[in-house]
């Protein structure tokens, strides 16, 4: 099959969240069963900063219909393997900005221009260049008018640009939620921006257009896609989706084993394996040192640590027994960081550490680098996306927190299970999907779930430790998360079904 996916994030170009992982692993997958893909993203001035877009050639000048004007574009194309094409679309008045969607506090206000002016490329792509897709699938709001875009465009030059779509919601509570006056910038017809179209509350709704036009509509896990078609998750959405359930798939995501596997990470201080984990005591040891909790040269400290705890006495030499608990995540709500939060007193009674790892919504920075103030050797925080830094707390970590409201899938509980990462999750979404509790089911329990509310949290908080002072049962909880199979080999398979059913 030829398949494209039409994305606003792809790793390791650029990276905010799980969406990117996603379509750089499935899409490398694809290709590995002999599938030829072609995937289009913007073309943002971090991904021709990075090393990853050397080489890029200009390929085409495109002119894009935008309401009453035609703005030129210009597209950068990279072969990265044989079988894999990747498209940058650039415009420099719409992505040669710093951040590739908000200005650091709030979204960007032409962010409805923008994604427009990239979904109008990707289907002006289609339609110059020889891919004749099978299938185009697209992800989230930046991607949900692209089944519209390319019908229309069919209808327009007389040719097939696509003979199936596919709208994949990661995340439903980002919609791409503009004012009634975005519309225009369409150029689609006006009977379109009505209630059976994409009208939502008297604004357009990018990802409507995405659910309510695309053949097929997925998601990123089973739980999720029954979650979304519930008030309490569906994010005011739930009503548009149950006009689809016949066209709703629920499929689990799989990680990047050549990107995430302990036995071959170089961007760890050593290797492990489930069968060798002497590697995983010396993660644990840098990790500690990278937050300040054991001595070393002053030269050789990292500068990303926005809060760094100082030493603590005895660290070095084995006198800090307890768990070390993890968290990589953006700074936001949904996250469960005010159930982290509420969970102060147990960080700060309790014999263990916890770092945190990345960034976002400034009260939760302020917040978190408060919290890591008043406790500088119980806890440190590391305000920063770094993707090795990251590999470091999922492999460093005894146990890892993902206490979020809502998770369409989440990754870091699957990384985490390959690291020998103890996860601690929320009752809710992909996280039920992937995650065994050890309490429901002792003999095949891989980590501790709780529903996510402030009791139930500090009470899972109470059971990691329980559960690290049995080394025995904590070490076969280790190696039954190990052992499972979360790979895109595995989860690529319902993908080429859905695509082969689809057709």
């Amino acid at each position: 099959m030829r398949i494209a996916h039409a994305a606003s994030e792809v790793f390791p170009y650029l990276k905010t969240g799980g969406l990117a992982d996603m379509v750089a692993a499935l899409g490398g997958t694809l290709v590995d069963r002999g599938h030829e893909v072609a995937v289009f993203m913007p073309g943002y001035r971090s991904v021709f900063d990075g090393p990853h877009a050397k080489g890029a050639e200009l390929t085409h000048r495109l002119k894009i219909e935008m309401g009453d004007a035609f703005l030129a574009g210009d597209v950068y194309t990279l072969k990265p393997r044989a079988g894999l094409t990747l498209h940058l679309i650039c415009r420099e008045e719409y992505f040669d900005r710093r951040l590739p969607y908000w200005t650091g506090e709030r979204d960007y206000d032409d962010n409805d221009a923008r994604f427009i002016f990239f979904q109008k490329a990707v289907a002006e792509l289609l339609r110059l260049t020889d891919f004749k897709a099978d299938i185009v699938h697209c992800h989230d709001w930046q991607a949900g008018l692209l089944p519209l875009f390319l019908r229309y465009a069919e209808q327009r030059y007389g040719v097939t640009l696509a003979l199936k779509t596919v709208f994949t919601i990661h995340n439903i509570a980002y919609q791409g939620i503009f004012p009634r006056k975005s519309f225009p910038l369409t150029n689609l017809p006006d009977e379109l921006m009505g209630i059976d179209g994409l009208e939502y509350y008297d604004q357009m709704c990018m990802m409507k257009g995405g659910i309510v036009f695309a053949d097929l509509v997925t998601t990123v896990s089973p739980r999720y896609a029954q979650e979304i078609q519930t008030p309490e998750f569906g994010n005011g959405m739930d009503g548009i989706i149950g006009t689809r359930v016949a066209d709703l798939h629920g499929l689990i995501n799989g990680i990047d084993t050549a990107v995430w596997n302990p036995a071959t990470d170089a961007s760890l201080p050593a290797r492990f394996s489930v069968e060798n984990m002497a590697g995983k005591a010396l993660c644990r040891e840098k990790l500690l040192q990278e937050f300040g909790w054991a001595p070393k040269p002053p030269s050789r400290r990292r500068t990303g640590n926005t809060n760094p705890p100082m030493p603590v006495a005895g660290a070095a030499n084995g006198g800090f027994t307890g768990p070390v608990f993890g968290m990589v995540c953006r700074f936001t709500p949904s996250k469960g960081l005010d159930l982290l939060l509420g969970a102060e007193d147990f960080f700060a009674k309790e014999n263990c550490r916890l770092v945190m790892l990345g960034g976002g919504e400034k009260k939760y920075e302020e917040a978190l680098r408060a919290l890591a103030a008043r406790h500088p050797d119980k806890i440190g925080v590391c305000v920063k996306h770094d993707e090795a830094m990251s590999h470091l707390v999922e492999a460093g970590s005894d146990f890892f927190l993902m206490p979020s409201l809502f998770e369409p899938c989440g990754l870091n509980q699957m990384y985490s299970q390959a690291y020998g990462t103890v996860p601690l999750v929320s009752r809710v979404g992909g996280l039920v999907d992937t995650v065994v509790d050890i309490d429901v089911e002792p003999a095949a329990g891989t980590g501790i779930m709780f529903p996510p509310t402030q009791e139930a949290f500090n009470s899972g908080l109470r059971r990691a430790l329980v559960l690290y002072a049995d080394k025995a049962k904590y070490a076969e909880v280790q190696r039954r998360a190990m052992r499972r199979d979360f790979s895109w080999k595995t989860a690529v398979a319902a993908y080429e079904e859905l695509y082969a059913n689809a057709l």
